[in-house]
């Protein structure tokens, strides 16, 4: 970043950034992240044209973990902006050091009237500057996350910046990116967002995963359990799933429970989860009293059978029918 007031450090922006489909593939193959076609084929869109994703799903679904995957993948810094409500954009941009500022007037080494302290060596970067500042070899990740907490103001103010990749310091000047960050925007769905916004993105939704695809997640992310286990626990959250609870667990509770009941085992055990087991660890799955309130004898009678069936189906005896989708989780 090389701005003053009234100069501009924009330079010749390149969007898209030089990756194939089949590269993209086997970088989410080295992460362990288990992708669709539909999701591939998205991304690889989002970076060859240098649009921003805009990832919506339930809680837990991976879209988060996306953006860490591409950070690593591509060997560059992720830098997050976590969205709240009352989010204002000077806590996404920058602030001035006023105590460096005054201390550097104090002793004569700055004076607000040529404006020396309003320099690069007195800012302080926030999230969305520093995407547009850095300098490395490859594009920063930006990932914006749960931007649907986020006020509707917040939401416009981030489309401008966007839009041009470039916002203005009135004390410094502007600042634009030599070569725009791959944006990943997630949203939870708690409200809807701007037409505007949507236009400005490319779209993907992630659903539940496949009972198969959350058991190869589960094999990969959590290599110590039990494959026959790592089976029944898949099954076991996919029939919690069917219940109306106020908060159904997504993949990343999966993977909690999953390392939950390797931890609670001796290695190499492989014997049935049991029904205590279940009600014994359940605060890994469910995060709502009332939801763990409704986990009575029947459900864990139901669901002990599900991990029975999905036992046998592991071993050849027979073949579970899968739902749609593939997210991994976080």
């Amino acid at each position: 970043m090389t701005g003053a007031n009234g100069t501009s450090t924009d330079g010749d922006a390149e969007a898209s950034v030089d990756v194939t489909e089949a590269d993209l593939r086997e970088r989410f193959e080295a992460a362990d992240y288990v992708a669709d076609d539909t999701l591939v084929t998205t991304v690889y869109l989002a970076l060859r044209l240098g649009k921003p994703l805009l990832i919506e799903g339930e809680p837990g679904s991976g879209k988060t973990e996306l953006g860490k995957v591409l950070a690593e993948g591509f060997d560059t810094e992720l830098i997050r902006l976590q969205c709240y409500e009352g989010l204002a954009a000077e806590n996404t941009l920058y602030e001035w050091n006023y105590t460096k500022q005054l201390l550097a007037v104090q002793s004569g080494e700055g004076s607000v009237a040529d404006e020396s302290v309003f320099s690069e060596e007195y800012l302080f970067e926030r999230p969305l500057l520093r995407a547009l500042t850095h300098d490395g070899d490859a594009p920063p990740v930006l990932l914006i996350d749960e931007v649907d907490r986020a006020d509707e103001e917040f939401e416009a103010f981030l489309l401008e910046v966007l839009s041009d990749f470039q916002v203005t310091i009135p004390e410094f000047g502007t600042v634009s990116a030599g070569r725009p960050p791959i944006v990943i925007i997630t949203s939870n769905r708690t409200r809807g967002l701007s037409d505007a916004l949507k236009r400005r993105c490319l779209y993907l939704h992630v659903d539940a995963p496949a009972y198969e695809t959350e058991v190869e997640i589960v094999r990969r992310k959590v290599p110590q359990l039990d494959a026959i286990v790592a089976a029944e626990v898949c099954a076991i959250v996919g029939e919690l799933r069917e219940e109306a609870f106020l908060k159904r667990p997504g993949v990343a509770e999966t993977l909690d429970w999953a390392r939950a009941v390797a931890e609670l085992r001796a290695p190499g055990d492989d014997s049935d989860l049991t029904a205590a087991e279940i009600e014994r660890t359940i605060g890994t799955l469910l995060k709502e009293v009332e939801d763990v309130q409704r986990v009575d004898a029947t459900l864990l009678e139901r669901l002990e059978r599900a991990a029975r069936e999905a036992r046998a189906a592991a071993d050849g005896e027979a073949t579970p029918t899968p739902d749609d989708g593939a997210p991994n989780g976080d």
